[in-house]
């Protein structure tokens, strides 16, 4: 069940903390999806870890009234944290969640135990792809979702995956609510500089068929992480690969997981 809380400078965050004794773990979803897209992984490892999903600002029942940056939203969940008395978790954060959960452990290092990065990178974003996504904004802004935008987004995002139940979310985004939560993904700066300042463990996953970005992020990320293991390349595996290929990357999670000290 969704719950609400005020964190920091009085921004609502909406989460679903699924509970359990385990070690907490911190779910961080992608562009346009919401915390519902970790089903999977409470599925798979509910029983083990206390799993907490929050929508992020602009998405699901997180409002995002005003500009906003991946910074803002990695402090919007260290302040999440707070108010449920977690002091130190391990994030999972896919494509936009992996933006956000880097920019947590470099706010707070401290709190941050481990890092799983699916369908991410760390570099800013291609000025054409860019161009391109703006171009789908004007689009939505002048015809609204029509299935032709629908399908393109589901198939960057989603590949294969049936994307019904999304796309029934997504045709109810204005053209502005898109754009809002599009500026902070085009216009984010790069932090791949600063990931040797990433001490914790992590493990970077990446489809063979991410159609956002190639798996050559994946690998310049896991060797600028200080303690990353070398990149997991799920073969065939499509960009938001936590839900789209859960079966294959449930295990590696659990194993990361299981062997990285979360307390």
């Amino acid at each position: 069940m969704r719950k609400t809380l005020k964190v920091n400078d009085g921004q609502l965050v909406s989460y679903i903390d699924h509970g359990g004794t385990g070690p907490a773990v911190l779910l961080l979803h992608s562009y346009l999806m919401d915390a519902e897209m970790f089903a999977p992984q409470v599925e798979s490892l509910g029983e083990t870890f206390r799993l907490i999903a929050m929508d992020e600002r602009g998405h699901g029942g997180t409002p995002a009234d005003r500009p906003f940056t991946y910074w803002d939203v990695a402090r919007d969940a260290l302040g999440l944290l707070d108010e449920l008395g977690v002091a130190r978790c391990a994030v999972i954060g896919t494509s936009q969640g992996g933006f956000i959960a880097k920019r947590m452990a470099l706010l707070a290092p401290d709190r941050v135990t481990a890092l799983a990065l699916l369908g991410t990178s760390g570099t800013a974003e291609d000025p054409e792809v860019a161009a391109g996504y703006r171009q789908v904004v004007a689009a939505w802004r002048e015809h609204g979702p029509t299935q032709e935008l629908l399908d393109l987004t589901a198939t960057i995002c989603l590949g294969q995956y049936d994307p019904t139940a999304w796309q029934a979310k997504w045709r109810r985004l204005s053209g502005d609510h898109i754009d809002r939560v599009l500026t902070p993904l085009v216009e984010r700066d790069g932090v791949l500089d600063r990931a040797p300042e990433i001490h914790c463990p992590a493990l970077v996953l990446h489809g063979s068929a991410d159609a956002a970005y190639p798996v050559d992020r994946a690998h310049e990320l896991a060797e600028a992480l200080p303690n990353a293991e070398p990149p997991v390349i799920i073969d065939g595996g499509a960009h938001f690969l936590s839900l789209t290929d859960a079966g294959a990357v449930n295990p590696h999670l659990r194993a990361f997981l299981g062997k990285s000290r979360l307390a």
